[in-house]
């Protein structure tokens, strides 16, 4: 056979290889470049649905303050409530954080109740005590001339305006046992409040609706004590008036129990 039949031929069949694997590694490429692109846009795709169900999630969360009052009744003490006992003057801001109530319809159902929905504004224990007894011919408050916690941290705080569930017995079985046993038997939906928030829910539903809370009962709050180790507690709520009281947390006394808000 003639030498340059052959070389042409073999390089016909160089060309034709060539052409090929050309032809397949821009397939390739393409058919990676659609893969990556369909992979951008289901990431895409999901982060935009998660952000949604969790924006519809977060309105179907919320109610209306009207709607929240007609179904927790007696157990209501919203913003009128706190301006006629507490005389508080609400800026545009706080009552614009407090146009919705951050709890389902259906979660208020089930705690209507067994808890106080309360509109807290920031006034600290010492305050609620210095508002209380103008309102009052009754004593709300034990040792009002000389409290041991005037100069306390706790009885200072005045906390944020947001709307609380405030549980208004203490925590089921939560008596003679110590602050870690207590903080096991919440749910997951539970939190141990601050004292102020009880002091204020406790004191404002009391002038609303004459019942007073926690009568025979201590109920531990996150705040510390004057101790180390040791939990500020509310309660004891007689005619003699509200006790600011503190017990160590591994104390196991009869009638310290927990009190509870939901999250």
């Amino acid at each position: 056979m003639d030498n340059r039949k052959v070389v042409s031929f073999s390089t016909k069949n160089s060309v034709k290889r060539n052409t090929a694997m050309k032809k397949f590694a821009m397939l390739a490429l393409l058919l990676m470049t659609c893969f990556f692109a369909q992979t951008i846009v289901a990431q895409e795709s999901k982060t935009i649905t998660t952000r949604v169900r969790a924006h519809a999630q977060s309105s179907f969360a919320q109610t209306t303050p009207e709607i929240a009052k007609k179904i927790m009744g007696k157990n209501f003490f919203g913003v009128q409530q706190a301006k006629k006992f507490f005389k508080v003057n609400p800026s545009k801001k706080q009552l614009a954080s407090l146009s919705k109530v951050p709890f389902s319809e259906g979660v208020l159902k089930s705690c209507k109740d067994s808890h106080i929905l309360v509109a807290a504004f920031r006034l600290s224990i010492l305050d609620i005590r210095r508002i209380a007894e103008k309102q009052s011919q009754l004593i709300l408050f034990v040792g009002y001339n000389f409290p041991w916690y005037e100069k306390e941290a706790f009885a200072k705080d005045k906390g944020e305006v947001r709307w609380y569930l405030v549980r208004k017995e203490p925590v089921v079985n939560s008596t003679n046992k110590s602050w870690d046993e207590q903080q096991m038997l919440l749910s997951k939906d539970e939190e141990t409040p601050k004292a102020r928030i009880i002091v204020y829910s406790m004191i404002g539903h009391f002038l609303f609706t004459g019942e007073r809370l926690f009568e025979k009962f201590y109920v531990r709050c996150s705040d510390r004590g004057p101790y180390d180790r040791s939990r500020v507690s509310i309660g004891d709520f007689g005619v003699e008036g509200l006790y600011v009281h503190y017990t160590f947390d591994d104390s196991r006394g009869q009638p310290f129990a927990v009190s509870s808000i939901r999250k």
